[in-house]
């Protein structure tokens, strides 16, 4: 397994993959939508793990304003889970994020995915006491 940049070659199978780990985003999560924005940026920082034969097994969007790092869409294959390939897509995309001057990463995790949290207690993520609000421009 490698973490490799997004290429286009990866599409279909990161919709797939984040069809299967995010059933319930909104449409603005979809990978139709994000992934062009994202591309737009050209920061490099949407990674896939992929196998020996090219096979899509994780994903991670990570996002530096020049304050603070974000992770995002963080996705492993649920077949593959617990083979270190959500620790690897986070730790290249904090190595890259502090390549890029950011000293302090955030995400979010739904409320009450207690395994998810615990996945990232495990990388060193603590809670911290902040109320997460939100916008929908459109």
């Amino acid at each position: 397994m490698k973490v490799i940049g997004y290429q286009p070659r990866h599409f279909d199978q990161v919709d797939a993959l984040w069809q299967a780990c995010f059933p319930d985003d909104p449409p603005r999560n979809r990978a139709a939508a994000a992934i062009p924005a994202k591309l737009a940026l050209g920061d490099g920082l949407l990674l896939v793990a992929e196998d020996a034969a090219g096979r899509v097994l994780g994903t991670i969007m990570a996002g530096y304003d020049g304050h603070r790092g974000w992770l995002y869409a963080v996705a492993s294959d649920p077949g593959h889970r617990g083979k270190g390939i959500g620790r690897a897509l986070v730790e290249e995309a904090c190595r890259r994020l502090a390549e890029l001057g950011c000293v302090k990463v955030n995400l979010q995790v739904r409320a009450g995915n207690q395994s998810v949290a615990e996945f990232y207690r495990k990388l060193g993520f603590g809670e911290e006491a902040r109320i997460s609000m939100g916008r929908a421009l459109s």
